[in-house]
């Protein structure tokens, strides 16, 4: 293979190559590629067999038990197996004990066939395989009916895995999760067909999820502190009851950073707060990403205010306007379920993105006082990056009428100013990068 003159890195024998890519956090790791064609060669060297669908545990199985990251004969990270008429599996091998399966190269993803699966994690009467790689980060890609079987008896074995992130699973129709110890982080990603999902898991403490929402059953009341729930394409089902929903609101309760849609609380959240005797509150929630939009060309900010009244402890909030969000045909007022509630005393931060316009901006700061016993900075993102922020002023100071706006019955002013590296104070909710 041709080499340019002066690499020498590239010019060296396949063995230390594999050792310099070891070294490296798979994120770039697989950067390598770009580098040249040797690189490329060297990361796309797989270990190739063929066999049936059965055959895919005791292939992976084997894959990890040959595994040595120290052993250059032996720390072969890919296997591309081959199994029934289209089935393809690419496995991975990443850093940090982490294994991706992906079943996303097969021939066929075309109207998937609708299927139900069932994942029981850590069963206690298994013994632990020899091998000198533990998994305890599984990502599960574009696992489809023909693999799940496969995947589910592959994943029971398992006994230390901790991180579980199932992607991409077109025709996946219900999901059913049982850990009895292990398992403290689940992501739940881009599943079209999902709509139905059952959580066994004491000790979860991170949940993730995007997509439709779909009937979501846990079964203990976990304290999660960490929760996504990007809803923004609406509900998986036709026919939802927010009674079903007070499970999920005793699991959400205790997170202290939460991505949440607005139809999600108008529809399930704030229904389910008359069910509670005592005033409800997210009382431990620091960090707050909510997705909203505009109704009939017009932005409403009355249920974000009406959720932001039962967030005491609340630090930054993150709003962003999907104009494609979905949006509830009707809804009531959340006002009086909300009850009594104490300004937020707490709050540092707002970070705006996605408004129309700098006057719809403007409403929602001036609508913020009402809930607000502090001054936090406004920040207006764009794609991520902000550029400018907020100023409340006095009025005798203003000399910009066109972009200010007046506070009703105070001598104050908001106003639009251009701050000089504003972006290096320009923070990001923990789930808008995923």
């Amino acid at each position: 293979m041709e080499v340019k003159a002066g690499d020498f890195i590239s010019s060296l024998p396949d063995e230390i190559l594999f050792h310099i890519i070891s070294l490296l956090p798979f994120e770039s790791a697989i950067q390598t590629i770009f580098l040249s064609t040797r690189w490329r060669f060297l990361w796309n060297m797989a270990l190739v067999k063929h066999g049936s669908k059965e055959d895919v545990p005791n292939a992976v199985s084997g894959f990890l038990t040959n595994f040595d990251e120290h052993n250059p004969i032996r720390n072969t990270r890919r296997l591309r197996f081959h199994f029934g008429r289209d089935g393809v599996l690419s496995a991975i091998i990443a850093p940090n004990n982490k294994l991706h399966l992906d079943f996303s190269a097969e021939i066929n993803h075309e109207n998937p066939r609708q299927f139900g699966w069932q994942i029981e994690l850590n069963p206690q009467n298994l013994s632990l395989q020899p091998s000198t790689f533990f998994v305890k980060t599984l990502y599960l890609i574009s696992v489809n009916r023909l693999s799940s079987e496969a995947v589910s008896s592959m994943v029971s074995k398992f006994q230390l895995l901790e991180n579980l992130k199932i992607i991409a699973c077109n025709g996946l129709e219900s999901l059913s999760i049982d850990s009895d110890t292990k398992l403290l982080n689940l992501t739940i990603f881009d599943c079209p067909q999902l709509k139905s999902l059952y959580i066994k898991s004491y000790k979860l403490r991170t949940l993730l999820y995007r997509g439709q929402f779909p009937w979501f059953w846990p079964e203990f009341h976990f304290n999660l502190r960490n929760a996504m729930l990007d809803s923004r394409q609406g509900p998986g089902y036709s026919s939802f009851k927010a009674s079903e929903f007070d499970r999920v609101l005793l699991t959400i309760k205790n997170s202290e950073i939460l991505t949440l849609c607005k139809w999600t609380f108008e529809a399930l959240v704030c229904p389910s707060l008359s069910s509670f005797q005592s005033d409800f509150q997210f009382y431990r929630l620091k960090d707050l990403w909510w997705i909203d939009n505009y109704s009939k060309g017009l932005y409403n900010s009355d249920v974000l205010i009406s959720f932001l009244k039962i967030c005491p402890s609340l630090e930054r909030l993150f709003l962003t306007i999907d104009h494609n969000s979905y949006a509830m045909p009707s809804a009531a007022s959340c006002s009086k379920q909300v009850g009594r509630y104490t300004k937020l005393r707490h709050l540092k931060v707002v970070k705006l993105e996605g408004f129309a316009n700098q006057e719809d901006e403007i409403l929602f700061a001036e609508r913020l006082q009402d809930v607000v016993a502090v001054e936090p900075l406004i920040l207006i993102a764009s794609d991520g990056i902000c550029f400018r922020n907020f100023t409340k002023v006095p009025s005798h100071e203003s000399h910009q009428p066109d972009k200010t706006s007046p506070l009703l019955q105070e001598k104050y002013f908001y106003k639009f100013v251009q701050v000089k590296h504003i972006n290096e104070l320009c923070p990001k909710h923990a789930h808008m990068s995923l």
